[in-house]
């Protein structure tokens, strides 16, 4: 009997002195997100899909990320290359001028296709600023709660926008995004993503796009009004001949 009970003893001290695991950080659950969605890949793999019928590429040029959109006018192709914090339009093969005003709403334009269909990769740019707000169960699923603002300088002109990620608690993919923003009026947005596929590597997914009946809602409060059936479907927002090759 003794023999049986010394080893338990021991077993159940060691078990006593275990210390929890400490709670996982902002950060740790955006890199976990990043690579269970791609991590490297992103890096060194250049990106192409269509999205209303519109062509979209992502290349790695020496380092720099080049974003562009390219699309049917009539009988011209139009290119629009975004460089950093650069902009160019070519008609077919010729660079012609685009006004600074029209070349940043462009810009914009573009870079938001791109960051939404590489999510979680831009959470971890330098002017990201996150913020875990605990944990939310929609759908009865639980996740993290992240709350992402931007700094002014190299934020972008939306730079005082507000979004909301929610990752999931046991894979780490993000499963719903939602944001407040102040062009053309302002409003809200909140979406479920849908339709997962990994190609070469990286994770893609399309979104059902909502919006909440009353746009004086707290962007914070939107994950309950969906659950409450309280948001506005308003359109999908699905990617189709998704391309992935090594750069």
């Amino acid at each position: 009997m003794k023999k049986v009970l010394v080893p338990l003893i021991v077993l159940l001290s060691l078990a006593c002195k275990e210390k929890p695991k400490a709670p996982l950080t902002t950060q740790q659950i955006v890199d976990k997100s990043i690579e269970n969605s791609g991590g490297k890949l992103y890096e060194n793999h250049s990106t192409s899909f269509e999205f209303r019928d519109r062509k979209y590429v992502s290349e790695n040029d020496k380092g720099k990320k080049v974003l562009k959109r390219i699309f049917q006018v009539d009988s011209v192709t139009i290119t629009d290359v975004k460089t950093g914090g650069e902009f160019q339009r070519f008609m077919n093969d010729s660079l012609v001028e685009v006004p600074d005003s029209i070349a940043n709403r462009y810009a914009n334009s573009v870079n938001s296709v791109h960051y939404f269909a590489r999510l979680p990769y831009g959470l971890n740019d330098a002017a990201v600023n996150k913020q875990l707000l605990g944990k939310e169960t929609i759908e009865g699923k639980e996740h993290y709660k992240i709350k992402v603002t931007f700094d002014q300088n190299g934020g972008g002109d939306d730079y005082d926008d507000v979004y909301v990620y929610w990752i999931d608690v046991k894979d780490f993919k993000p499963s719903y995004l939602a944001y407040s923003f102040h062009v053309d009026g302002g409003g809200q947005r909140f979406r479920k993503a849908y339709n997962e596929r990994y190609v070469n590597g990286i994770r893609f997914v399309d979104y059902d796009n909502y919006k909440p009946e009353s746009e004086d809602s707290n962007i914070l409060e939107i994950g309950e009004l969906f659950n409450k059936g309280e948001l506005e479907l308003l359109s999908k927002i699905e990617l189709t001949n998704i391309g992935v090759e090594a750069d």
